[in-house]
């Protein structure tokens, strides 16, 4: 019976990826008039609910392998079950929140590179690439240790924070750039080479054999929270970016 327990936190980690899924889908665009008589296009404040289940699916991520390992039940099913669960949660439902965006930016952005509905697929280039980057991880025996590529649950949390940046904070300067259409397809090409290509990114599970790695992932945390009592939601960008150096400027060292 114990053997079934991390199976099941993977299968509450597709739950939540199959609500975050709906919420994001429910949560479409809606044209409104201000006082002054101008059309307004918003996202429902209910696309929040998208990010909350990704969070919650990524709680069960972490909490599936954590309980195999306390347990002593890995096995290859459970890395498959993973992976499957892994796609629609951090890759399809990311995707559908990036769909949203899109289409409130298209509509508020008169000089969008197209009207043409066929720019939201672009969207889907996400779980497309994090598919690729699961299959790959799960036939490759030298990612014990370190990954090749950032982990796509790391480009779900981070796709996730963006209806947060955006709902904290209308009138700033990184709202009006979630509304530009440029942003998000940079975002989508950005985020998904960053997930298929091979060079070596730091993973918690080998760094008990590297210690002098511990200070850099010390600082990293430090600037997230740091970034959290100013910038509240953009802590989570800024984290990622960190990450990111941090394995970027160490890669030689992570791969030892």
């Amino acid at each position: 019976m114990k053997k079934q327990i991390p199976n099941f936190i993977t299968l509450l980690n597709l739950f939540f990826g199959c609500l975050a899924i709906m919420s994001a889908f429910q949560a479409n665009t809606m044209a409104s008039i201000n006082e002054e008589g101008v059309m307004m296009v918003q996202i429902p404040e209910s696309i929040f609910y998208a990010s909350l289940f990704i969070g919650l699916a990524g709680l069960m991520d972490f909490f599936d392998g954590f309980a195999a390992r306390l347990l002593k039940v890995p096995s290859a099913m459970g890395m498959q079950l993973d992976s499957l669960a892994d796609v629609v949660s951090f890759g399809v439902a990311p995707a559908f929140i990036v769909v949203q965006f899109l289409r409130l930016s298209l509509a508020n952005d008169v000089n969008a590179l197209s009207q043409n509905s066929a720019w939201i697929y672009a969207a889907f280039i996400i779980p497309m690439a994090g598919a690729y980057r699961l299959a790959r991880f799960n036939i490759d025996s030298e990612q014990t240790t370190y990954f090749k590529g950032v982990p796509i649950p790391m480009i779900g949390l981070l796709t996730a924070a963006f209806p947060l940046i955006y709902w904290q904070a209308q009138a700033n300067i990184f709202s009006k750039l979630i509304l530009s259409p440029v942003f998000w397809y940079v975002y989508i090409l950005l985020v998904s080479f960053l997930m298929v290509m091979k060079t070596p990114m730091l993973a918690l599970k080998g760094l008990g054999n590297k210690k002098n790695l511990i200070l850099p992932l010390i600082l990293v945390a430090l600037e997230v929270a740091v970034t959290a009592v100013f910038f509240k939601w953009l802590a989570i960008p800024f984290g990622f970016i960190g990450y990111c150096l941090v394995s970027l400027i160490y890669k030689k060292t992570i791969t030892k």
